[in-house]
């Protein structure tokens, strides 16, 4: 099996680019985007050297100023180079708000369950409860990042789940599509001083993500699922998401870390642990079965 159509079939108006320039297509989107704004975000000390935003006006410039004009730039990619509708690349109409919304909630009881995990085996220590809700001040910024990860997340669930998939599999198959989109996504996400397992768990989370996708048939709720992810994280447990620090009161439990790296996840946060390996790797054997009962895109994996 060799399905070449992602999500809706409709076929490219426009100039849709070969295979193999998809990829650095994608990073020359991210390079334009977000790596150039956050050089300007660096020279307005909003964000430091080390690319760590400074402040909630830092992390809310870094989320939302890059991210959103790179959501820009692919879909008037989409619309006027490729001409094809917003449904081809995960953006269905049919209810994208409560699809998000049901993401957003599964991304935090998936990250619920790992933070858990790592607790319950000893890798966190419980300091105060809900101190956020001592500050209305630090509730309303915890509010704010909300829609901060929902732009960021969702971005990127647009270029990497949403075009780049879909584009790689109209050339190459839907195989091709998940594999390159992951290996790119693992790519940009990429610290030379983290462990091997935090990359590993990068790559296990964009395949997560393109089987949600595709056994669904759209990127609403998996846009939902990562902001989700990022933002309780982020803010629930005073934890780091993908090695930032949000610097808020926790929302839930404050939580340190306790134990060795490959249990933790060190620096990069609950991300690099091995319980965070293990959830995901169940959560993509879920994503499986359910795309071979519904007979969807995903179910290409099933055959292979």
């Amino acid at each position: 099996m060799s399905s070449k159509i992602a999500y809706a079939a409709d076929p490219a108006k426009g100039w849709q680019p070969w295979g193999i320039l998809v990829p650095f297509l994608g990073i020359a989107f991210v390079a334009l985007t977000v790596g150039s704004l956050q050089v300007l975000l660096e020279h307005m000390h909003l964000i430091d050297a080390q690319e760590n935003p400074v402040g909630l006006l830092g992390f809310m410039a870094f989320l939302v100023g890059p991210f959103a004009a790179l959501a820009a730039v692919i879909l008037a990619w989409v619309h006027f180079v490729e001409r094809r509708s917003f449904a081809s690349i995960g953006l269905t109409p049919d209810r994208p708000l409560l699809t998000l919304v049901r993401g957003h909630l599964a991304g935090d009881l998936m990250m619920a369950a790992i933070v858990a995990g790592i607790w319950i085996v000893g890798g966190l220590i419980a300091g105060a409860y809900v101190p956020a809700f001592a500050s209305l001040t630090s509730l309303a910024a915890i509010a704010l990042l909300l829609v901060g990860f929902v732009v960021q997340s969702g971005t990127e669930e647009l270029l990497f789940r949403g075009w780049m998939l879909s584009a790689v599999a109209a050339k190459f198959g839907t195989i091709a599509g998940v594999v390159v989109s992951s290996l790119v996504f693992t790519l940009l996400h990429f610290d030379p001083h983290a462990p091997v397992l935090f990359s590993f768990n990068v790559f296990l989370f964009a395949v997560f993500a393109c089987s949600w996708a595709l056994s669904t048939g759209n990127i609403w709720g998996v846009m939902g699922w990562h902001a989700g992810w990022n933002w309780l994280l982020g803010v629930g447990f005073g934890l780091r998401v993908t090695g930032l620090d949000t610097h808020m009161p926790a929302l839930l439990v404050k939580l340190t870390q306790n134990g060795p790296v490959i249990l933790t996840g060190g620096a990069e946060g609950c991300e690099g642990s091995i319980v965070c390996t293990a959830v995901l790797l169940g959560g993509i054997a879920f994503n499986v079965w359910r795309a071979k009962a519904r007979g969807t895109a995903a179910a290409e994996f099933v055959h292979t």
